[in-house]
C-alpha cells in the first residue's frame, strides 16, 4: 500500500515488488487514493508538488507541527473519522486480494493498515516503511508489526512516537536492485560515453526542482578540472537551455533516465536534493553528496542527519557550491572522509534483508533471524 505524495513512496514499493517478485511471490501496489478516485489521486499528487515546490515554507511549517505530535491522534477526529471511511472503500479489494503479508510505503497507509487489521479485514503480518531519515507524522498512530527505517540512529524517535523498540528494524529504505552493486568508475565513464576523469552528478529531483542553471553557473567557473552530468528530469525546458549554453566545462544535461546507477557510479560528488529515496541510494553508492534547496520538513531532516554523521556538505547564502566543490576537490582527504562516512551509514542489502526477515519470520513461522539485522 502507497501514497502518491512525490515518487520515493511508489519507488520505494516497486524496489519491494521487485525483490519479493523475484522470489516468486505475487505482488501487486494498492495507491489508497487512486484506487478510491483516479482524480483523487491526482490532486493529492498535484498538491504535494505545487505545494513543495511554490509553498514551500508554509508546507515545512505544516509538516513540523504535525511532526511534532508523539500521540495518536483521538478516536473521534477529523483524521480518525476520514480515516476509517478511507479503509471501508478499500475493504473489498483487500479481501478480494487476500494477501499473506502487507507492507505500507507511506506513512498514512499504515494508518490504513492498522484501522483494516482493527476490523478483521487484515489478519495477515504487516511491515510499515519510513521512507525519510526522519519519522513522518501518522507513524505515531499505526499499529503495525513491524517498521523498516532508514537507520538504528532512528530508533529513538521511533520510540518516542510509541513505537516498540523490538518492532524496529534497521536495515534500510528498501532499493532498487542496481543500486546493491557498485561498478568501476572507468568503467561506468566508458558506458556513458564521458571522459575517465573527476566527475560530479547534479539531480534536483524528478520534477527538476529549482534553477539548475544558477549552480550549473557557480560549477562552471571553478578553477578545478571535471566535468558535469545534469538530470533535469521532467523539466525538458531547463534541459534544453542547459544543452545549448557556451559552457566552459564539459557539462551533459538529461531528462528522466533509466540508468541513474551507472551515472552515480561514474561520479566522484553528487549535488541534489536529500529526498529520502535519492539518499538511500547515494549511500548505498557511497557516493559523497553536496546538499542545494531541501524542502522544508522532511528533506530539511534528512540534510540535519547526513550533515550529523559527517556523510554531506550543505550549500547556504553564505557557503557556496564553488567553496565546497574547491574543499572536496582541493583537499582529497576531506572528499575520502565523507566518502567513509556514506559508506559507512548505506546500506545497499536493504530490500534483500528484508525480503530474508519476511522469509525466516513470517513466511516459516518464526525461524531465527541470522545476520539480518545490525548489533545494537
Amino acid at each position: 500500500m502507497s501514497v502518491k505524495a512525490g515518487y520515493g513512496h511508489h519507488s520505494t514499493a516497486k524496489a519491494i515488488m521487485e525483490k519479493f517478485s523475484a522470489y516468486g511471490h505475487e505482488c501487486e501496489m494498492l495507491d489508497i487514493f487512486d484506487y478510491i478516485n483516479p482524480r483523487l489521486g491526482n490532486t493529492i499528487q498535484d498538491g504535494y508538488l505545487l505545494s513543495t515546490k511554490y509553498l514551500s515554507d508554509i508546507y515545512g511549517k505544516v509538516y513540523d507541527t504535525m511532526a511534532e505530535k508523539d500521540t495518536p491522534y483521538k478516536k473521534y477526529s477529523p483524521t480518525a473519522i476520514l480515516s476509517k471511511l478511507v479503509s471501508n472503500k478499500l475493504r473489498s479489494y483487500v479481501e478480494l486480494f487476500s494477501p499473506d503479508l502487507v507492507i505500507g510505503t507511506h506513512s498514512y497507509a499504515g494508518v490504513v493498515m492498522s484501522i483494516l487489521r482493527d476490523n478483521g479485514v487484515i489478519s495477515c503480518p504487516t511491515i510499515g516503511i519510513v521512507t525519510d531519515f526522519t519519522v513522518h507524522p501518522f507513524w505515531e498512530s499505526t499499529s503495525l508489526d513491524y517498521y523498516v527505517i532508514p537507520d538504528d540512529r532512528l530508533t529513538y524517535e521511533m520510540v518516542k512516537k510509541g513505537i516498540p523498540a523490538e518492532k524496529v528494524l534497521p536495515i534500510g529504505i528498501p532499493i532498487r536492485k542496481q543500486f546493491e552493486t557498485k561498478i568501476p568508475q572507468p568503467e561506468a565513464r566508458k558506458a556513458l560515453g564521458l571522459k575517465d576523469k573527476k566527475t560530479i552528478l547534479v539531480m534536483m529531483g524528478s520534477m527538476g526542482y529549482g534553477n539548475i542553471k544558477k549552480p550549473l553557473m557557480e560549477i562552471d567557473g571553478s578553477g578545478e578540472d571535471f566535468q558535469v552530468i545534469c538530470i533535469c528530469g521532467s523539466n525538458e525546458r531547463m534541459r534544453k537551455a542547459i544543452s545549448k549554453y557556451p559552457w566552459r566545462k564539459d557539462i551533459y544535461a538529461y531528462g528522466f533516465m533509466d540508468n541513474i546507477d551507472v551515472m552515480m557510479d561514474s561520479a566522484d560528488i553528487i549535488v541534489s536534493k536529500p529526498g529520502g529515496l535519492t539518499t538511500s541510494e547515494t549511500l548505498a553508492k557511497g557516493l559523497p553528496m553536496i546538499i542545494m534547496n531541501p524542502i522544508p520538513g522532511q528533506e530539511d531532516k534528512n540534510q540535519m542527519f547526513l550533515l550529523n554523521n559527517g556523510a554531506a556538505a550543505a550549500v547556504n547564502g553564505a557557503y557556496t557550491l564553488g567553496d565546497v566543490i574547491h574543499q572536496l576537490f582541493g583537499f582529497p582527504e576531506r572528499l575520502e572522509e565523507l566518502k567513509k562516512c556514506a559508506k559507512r551509514i548505506g546500506k545497499p542489502s536493504s530490500t534483500q534483508k528484508l525480503y530474508e526477515f519476511c522469509e525466516k519470520n513470517l513466511f516459516e513461522n518464526g525461524a531465527e533471524i541470522e545476520n539480518i539485522l545490525p548489533a545494537r
